[in-house]
């Protein structure tokens, strides 16, 4: 999605008559329906730069200008682009614009710099990184932009630095990222026009930026098919913004903690999608190239069994098991055995190992205990069962405890349900988790649907999933889970009569999300937390229901097999103020959980037919707010959607 297009005499027009903030204003207004005046008022220094820049008779005037692309599958956006050809190939250029005026460099980490942002000083990514980054984003996501081989040339223009002798941005530190996207600073206007004019002899004869906005999406190679080869040194995933910073903070902590014999813990918040996992993997590499001893950690056996279905072929058995354990393993560990400990989704900790929960001590604690550098990621909200217990104040209390020095950091940038954040406010104030902005605004890219008959919903995952095994179906916990028949694949444990639908629970455990034929079964809560696929379809159960207004829990509706809520009924009987609070939370943050493991679309069905009447109009209300296309507005009774 582009905010503003134009061609290079339109926009310096634009700017010239003072039309550019008033235009780019009700751009956002249409195509997002949330900015402010002052937001975009800020910009307009940058953009009477670009403005300067772009006022050279050798750029011709049909070239074509756009201002703030969002980069597919992410929530980041290209601040400047010019498009035209220089007699041969078709070219891009993408201008990052920044308006420090000072910054320092930093050496001891890769990529990254110090300026004053926000009122303090912030370490950030270095400017020729992000550019080039976004380039890279755009490269990989964009199909026409690879089918029509279209050229993309990254710079920054920092229109109010002006480079120093011995300049900081331009130290031989950054030399690799210099090179692949150039700095031009205050003073340098001529060396910018020349830049882009090296790409840019002739005008947009294809239509290069209608080209990138309308490119079909090629989705993001997913962490589980690319861990194979980045075990193998090959980094596949470019690290954006926060997620550069606090990777390179949390790989040179660890190497410091280690150094210096010094136990350190490192918490890294973050809700779906912000790429916690792709850190977390990230990090398992490199540590594993600077041959310490580190392993990826989590509660959840789903993440940890695709992984190794994947890795088969590419490393002995041994060696997966020893990199991937359960957050039960280290009961007996001594202190400092590891290197590193990363433990991924770290809220569903609990305090007892064990199958019978009566080993060790604390899962927090014995991590933080057993490892020299342990760092957790983390999501309160995303716990889902009575056991759950990691936060960030029992991380906290252990690391005092322990004598282990602590560093917390947020990612707050949405990488998953197409770089939407709005998608995930708006669903948090539909599900009455908490009162959000984004009452009506789930952004305009996500594809959420509401059915009317499961059978449909399954239809149409069944459609999506031909093309790369890449959707399933899942369902909150209201169904028994027997023992009895769980490798008969004609044995349906999901029924509704009404529907005349039935559907199994995923008959592996382990590699159900990517077993060509599990589209058929339906994963739980339990095997789908931590994976991502492009769709999900999901059936709420009997346990949310929606009566005056509210959105309401029920536990007693759970499935007895379910463990999430063990213990609840005597807690009901005790105290059933703290019970129904407890229980409450856990059903709303598994639907939550649940419909954020689609990157492109969540799909919905409700057993509970009011429930499924007040989705629809809250997904009604968010399309007349957004001015989506009329098909987001129709029931489409033939196929058993709204």
């Amino acid at each position: 999605m582009i905010i503003y297009e134009a061609t290079k005499t339109e926009f310096i027009s634009d700017v010239t008559n003072e039309l550019l903030v008033e235009r780019l204003y009700e751009s956002y207004q249409k195509k997002i329906g949330r900015t402010s005046k002052s937001e975009i008022n800020s910009w307009e220094n940058s953009l009477q730069r670009m403005s300067n820049v772009m006022q050279d008779e050798e750029i011709p005037a049909d070239t074509s200008v756009a201002i703030e692309f969002k980069i597919p599958n992410t929530s980041k956006r290209v601040d400047f682009l010019v498009a035209g050809h220089d007699g041969y190939q078709d070219h891009v250029v993408i201008v990052e614009l920044k308006q420090w005026s000072e910054a320092e460099k930093v050496t001891s980490k890769d990529a990254l710099v110090s300026t004053y942002l926000g009122g303090g000083k912030r370490t950030v990514t270095h400017p020729s990184y992000q550019a080039w980054s976004y380039a890279a984003l755009i490269q990989d996501f964009n199909q026409n932009v690879q089918d029509q081989q279209i050229s993309l040339n990254p710079c920054a223009y920092l229109h109010n630095y002006r480079k120093s002798e011995n300049d900081p941005l331009m130290d031989a530190h950054y030399a690799e990222h210099l090179e692949r996207a150039p700095i031009f600073g205050k003073g340098e206007i001529r060396k910018l026009r020349n830049f882009i004019k090296k790409y840019v002899r002739f005008g947009d004869r294809n239509q290069l930026i209608y080209q990138i906005e309308h490119g079909k999406i090629r989705p993001s190679k997913s962490l589980q098919d690319s861990l194979a080869s980045m075990l193998k040194g090959n980094q596949e995933f470019v690290l954006i913004d926060e997620q550069k910073v606090f990777y390179e903070e949390a790989y040179h902590l660890a190497l410091e903690s280690i150094r210096n014999n010094q136990k350190s813990v490192m918490v890294i918040e973050g809700g779906p999608g912000t790429g916690k996992s792709v850190m977390a993997v990230n990090l398992l590499v490199n540590f594993i190239n600077q041959e310490l001893t580190a392993l990826y950690v989590s509660k959840n056996s789903a993440p940890r069994n695709v992984y190794a279905s994947k890795l088969k072929g590419t490393m002995k058995k041994t060696q997966i098991d020893h990199l991937f354990k359960s957050s039960g393993s280290f009961t007996e560990s001594e202190a400092n055995e590891f290197d590193v400990l990363i433990i991924d989704e770290a809220h569903r900790l609990n305090e007892k190992s064990g199958l019978f929960s009566n080993l060790g001590e604390n899962q927090v604690k014995e991590a933080i205990h057993a490892s020299k550098f342990t760092i957790f990621f983390i999501d309160e909200n995303q716990k889902v069962t009575l056991k759950d217990i990691g936060s960030i104040d029992v991380i906290n209390k252990y690391a005092q405890e322990l004598n282990a020095e602590l560093i917390q950091g947020k990612l707050v940038s949405q990488f998953r349900c197409d770089g939407s954040d709005a998608y995930i406010a708006w669903l948090d104030d539909v599900l009455q988790i908490r009162e959000t902005a984004n009452a009506n605004d789930r952004g305009v890219d996500y594809d959420f649907r509401v059915y009317d008959d499961p059978n449909a919903m399954l239809n149409e995952i069944e459609m999506l999933n031909r093309k790369n095994n890449k959707s399933r179906m899942l369902a909150g916990y209201c169904w028994e889970w027997p023992k009895n028949g769980r490798n008969n694949t004609m044995h349906k444990d999901i029924h509704i009569p009404e529907h005349n639908f039935s559907i199994s629970w995923n008959l592996s455990d382990s590699i159900w999300a990517i077993e060509q034929d599990s589209v058929t079964e339906a994963g739980c809560i339990h095997t789908s937390q931590g994976l991502e696929f492009d769709y999900v379809g999901v059936i709420i159960g009997h346990d949310l229901s929606y009566q005056d207004g509210q959105v309401i829990t029920d536990f007693s509706k759970r499935a007895k097999t379910d463990q999430s809520l063990k213990g609840i009924k005597k807690l009901a009987k005790e105290q059933p103020e703290e019970a129904q609070a407890l229980a409450d939370r856990i059903i709303r943050n598994t639907y939550r959980t649940l419909m954020t493991r689609g990157q492109k679309g969540c799909f919905i069905f409700c057993t509970e037919p009011e429930l499924n009447k007040y989705f629809k109009e809250r997904l009604n209300k968010s399309a007349a707010y957004e001015d989506l296309s009329p098909r987001a507005g129709m029931v489409a009774e033939d196929r058993g959607r709204y």
